[in-house]
């Protein structure tokens, strides 16, 4: 019913940015010091790796997919029923208005779950980050939703209204 797609505008530029520089060192090199020309494309790629880290870290941790033929919410590596999703709390968070950037960043920068007594959302009594990662991407939205038990649950997402529009269908409140 609903798949979040993730940008992947940072992913081809950086990528893009390593394959030019490496063809332009290639043309000065090949075929005199190929040996040179692969360490130092090795060497940058040391470089591109941590550029790549964000984006895959947010394919993994959050992605989101509503499944209502199998009755599911998947959030990275997690999935919740959707029966155990609280509708009241999902047309709540959609009738909040959308945050603005600098909001975004000051919410996303607060929400930490480490695994690390203290830093905890339990200890702290924040809601939980829904995914396996440890918090919200910076700039990112994030949503707040409870399930029938009462549980706060946080959930990063790039398009608000889309994703609890979907939500709210999913559990039957919309």
């Amino acid at each position: 019913m609903y798949v979040e797609k993730l940008p992947k505008t940072w992913s081809a530029i950086c990528v893009g940015l390593y394959l030019a520089g490496v063809a332009a060192m290639g043309v000065d090199s090949i075929p005199e010091d190929t040996g040179v020309w692969l360490a130092v494309s090795a060497l940058f790629l040391l470089i591109l790796l941590p550029c790549l880290g964000v984006p895959i870290s947010k394919r993994i941790y959050n992605r989101i997919r509503i499944d209502p033929a199998q009755g599911t919410l998947r959030v990275g590596r997690e999935r919740l029923p959707l029966a155990a999703i609280h509708p009241g709390s999902v047309q709540a968070a959609l009738q909040q208005a959308v945050p603005g950037m600098a909001a975004r960043y000051a919410t996303s920068a607060g929400a930490l779950d480490v695994p690390v007594p203290g830093l905890r959302a339990s200890d702290r009594g924040a809601p939980r980050i829904v995914g396996g990662g440890w918090s919200v991407p910076m700039g990112m939205d994030s949503v707040v939703i409870t399930t029938r038990q009462g549980e706060p649950l946080t959930i990063a997402t790039h398009d608000r209204t889309a994703f609890l529009t979907a939500l709210a269908q999913a559990t039957g409140s919309y």
